[in-house]
């Protein structure tokens, strides 16, 4: 197979922003690539046009390589539902809930072979497959049943790129570091390092990188410089601020006259907080997230985000005084938007048998919808209209939303005055309605501002993609990447002491 694994000396060290920046060299030069990562861990999904859900940066990873998404980009997906267990999902289903030591304790194993396949069947299909690691390949105490790092490349006898962050410090130590904690077999596929996000003149860094080679035996092939705004989907719902934004959330020139104030609340287990990156990208649009009721006190507009912990979300709300600062703002008449998770806070009530177990609680009875949690997940690439203009998304969520009469037609969802809540995640990234949408909480919200008209948001993502593969076609040693590539590691790589036990 044709391919490389880009491994990371940390979790967060560049390893999906890499991916799809060669993704991209690749096919401007005429190669067929896919991405790969064969176990994800994120609450940032996305859906295929099968109804397969994947992590979102396999999807942005895809559209970087100019093809269409699958269930084989991405075969196992956990998404967290607390700091001890994750929901699995196996080629694009959920096929049940587990604890990490269940998980690590022999069902992760059972799976390498369906990774393998996945891989093999996008080798046979692809010219070269890039695939992506997860945290770090010496998580010594986890490599017995790997299957997402060292233990595919060596199943596929892909070469393996290391990619460090500068920015973070200790970058030669974690490179030499990491190299040196993996057994010998896996060190014969270490061929090279890559910088992350180094700040300043590069000739201050060779002498390092001179001594690194001697202490390794292999070279750095490439520097990447900091790069402010790249605006890639993140795989991690768990951090915040907003750093999956297209654009940096400064807000930029204004097009009306008046910026236009967004603020998102920090709720626990957030899931998919790209859906932001498109108010993000509009010109005089802050968006910020928020944990205290203050701090909503002059947004024009509260989004209640996704969540994969609903009743969890809604005890974080109350517990924190956000819940009563949500109702107050909606009698006053001031927009409040849920998406999925933060559609079904915004109902009378939620039945949970499935999720977090809770039965009945009370929602924020903003809208007259009753929420009840199906053991089938809805998975779904809906279309429509509103506001007479074009609008698709997709859907991910256990909870199914019945309205109990009055409100109005809203996307999937439902509308009462200035509350809004749907289920369709990525509509905002429909250019037509997220102008008439942001228009009328301008109006409502008693702001002078008016929305570009020629923002395109899937032309921002373009442009960012584009900017990923030049950083790799300028600040990479691309002969020796695509000899890496076509060939495989070299022969002779030296082993580098101790190793792994």
């Amino acid at each position: 197979m044709k391919g490389l694994l880009v491994a990371g000396t940390t979790s967060d060290a560049g390893k999906s922003v890499l991916t799809a920046g060669i993704c991209r060299f690749l096919v401007r030069r005429g190669v067929r690539v896919a991405p790969f990562k064969g176990q994800n861990m994120s609450l940032n999904s996305f859906v295929t046009r099968q109804g397969a859900e994947i992590g979102r940066a396999q999807a942005m990873q895809a559209q970087a390589a100019r093809v269409e998404p699958s269930a084989l980009m991405n075969p196992v997906l956990l998404k967290p539902g607390s700091d001890r267990s994750s929901q699995v999902i196996v080629l694009g289903k959920p096929v049940g809930e587990l604890s990490a030591r269940g998980y690590h304790g022999g069902r992760q194993r059972e799976l390498l072979d369906t990774v393998v396949g996945c891989l093999e069947e996008l080798g046979s299909t692809y010219d070269a497959v890039i695939c992506e690691g997860a945290g770090s390949p010496a998580e010594i105490n986890l490599r017995r049943t790997d299957i997402v790092n060292m233990a595919l490349a060596r199943r596929a006898a892909l070469p393996t790129l290391i990619v460090g962050d500068i920015d973070r410090g200790g970058v030669f130590a974690s490179f030499f570091g990491t190299t040196a904690l993996l057994s010998a077999e896996d060190q014969a596929l270490v061929c090279g390092y890559v910088v992350n996000k180094f700040r300043g003149d590069p000739a201050l860094l060779q002498p390092g990188l001179d001594m690194l080679r001697g202490l390794t035996g292999r070279p750095t092939l490439g520097v990447l410089p900091y790069t402010h705004g790249l605006g890639i989907d993140e795989e991690d719902g768990l951090r915040v601020p907003v750093r999956g934004a297209v654009r940096d959330s400064a807000a930029g020139t204004p097009h009306g006259e008046d910026l236009l104030r967004v603020a998102v609340a920090a709720v626990p287990l957030m899931s998919n907080f790209t859906d932001l990156d498109a108010l993000a990208a509009e010109p005089g649009v802050v968006v910020r997230f928020v944990d205290r009721p203050e701090e909503m006190a002059d947004a024009d507009l509260v989004v209640l985000p996704g969540t994969r912990g609903t009743v969890r979300a809604l005890e974080w709300l109350r517990a924190r005084g956000l819940a009563r600062a949500v109702e107050e703002r909606a009698a006053r008449g001031r927009p409040v938007l849920g998406i999925c998770g933060g559609y079904q806070m915004l109902a009378e009530r939620v039945e949970d048998e499935v999720e977090s177990k809770a039965g009945t609680v009370p929602g924020l009875g903003l809208l007259p919808v009753r929420i009840r949690f199906a053991v089938e997940k809805t998975l779904a690439r809906p279309d429509g209209s509103a506001y007479g203009e074009p609008v698709a998304g997709y859907e991910i969520h256990h909870g199914v939303a019945e309205r109990t009469g009055g409100g109005e037609a809203f996307l999937d969802g439902c509308r009462v005055g200035a509350v809004w809540g749907t289920h369709w995640h990525g509509s905002l990234e429909s250019d037509g309605f997220r102008r008439a949408f942001l228009r009328e909480v301008a109006a409502t919200a008693g702001r002078r501002f008016v929305p570009a008209p020629d923002t395109v948001f899937e032309a921002l993502r373009e442009e960012q993609l584009d900017r990923l593969g030049d950083l790799v076609e300028e600040h990479m040693d691309t002969a020796a990447l695509l000899r890496l590539i076509e060939d495989g590691a070299p022969a002779g790589l030296p082993f580098i002491a101790p190793g792994a036990p």
